[in-house]
């Protein structure tokens, strides 16, 4: 049974790295396509695109983290994994909202700040509105970070 116990629990983990880094990349590279060009017309605003290339990028971060805590608490970094099938299926599905609600935010959150760089492109000064609109779809993975981190973090005291 601790087999299938560790495999549902990496399964979990792994899904959320390779799903919120999926939604990553391809967010900020939505973003980059769609910065390159305002770069070479006006090198100056690469600061103000920088920041909206990036934000997409958080949610891959977030998924990392559930990853490690999973890996931490199962025993499989410094320690000796050995899990029930019910504390598998608990990390797995611990881990799936960063996994898939860190997927979808990434590119949501890339239609915003692709929309951000028209933005910068046309008025630099108002730069702030498209970062506090990406900032708005952040906050929802946030959530999702949060409540995953606090089911893994926890499962360990349900005492299986």
């Amino acid at each position: 049974m601790g087999f299938l116990g560790i495999i549902l629990a990496l399964t979990g983990a792994a899904l959320s790295v390779t799903l919120t880094c999926i939604g990553s990349a391809k967010g900020v590279g939505m973003t980059a396509e769609a910065s390159a060009p305002v770069m070479i017309d006006d090198p100056s605003k690469f600061s103000k695109l920088l920041i909206l290339q990036l934000m997409p990028g958080t949610q891959g971060l977030y998924g990392l983290v559930v990853t490690v805590m999973v890996m931490l608490n199962i025993g499989l970094l410094g320690g000796s994994p050995d899990l029930s099938l019910t504390e598998g299926l608990l990390y797995f599905f611990a881990c799936m909202p960063i996994a898939i609600g860190g997927l979808i935010s990434a590119l949501m959150q890339a239609r915003v700040t692709v929309t951000g760089v028209n933005i910068v492109a046309q008025k630099p000064s108002e730069s702030g509105k498209a970062i506090v609109s990406a900032t708005l779809v952040e906050f929802y993975a946030l959530l999702c970070f949060i409540a995953s981190m606090l089911m893994v973090l926890n499962i360990s005291r349900l005492g299986l």
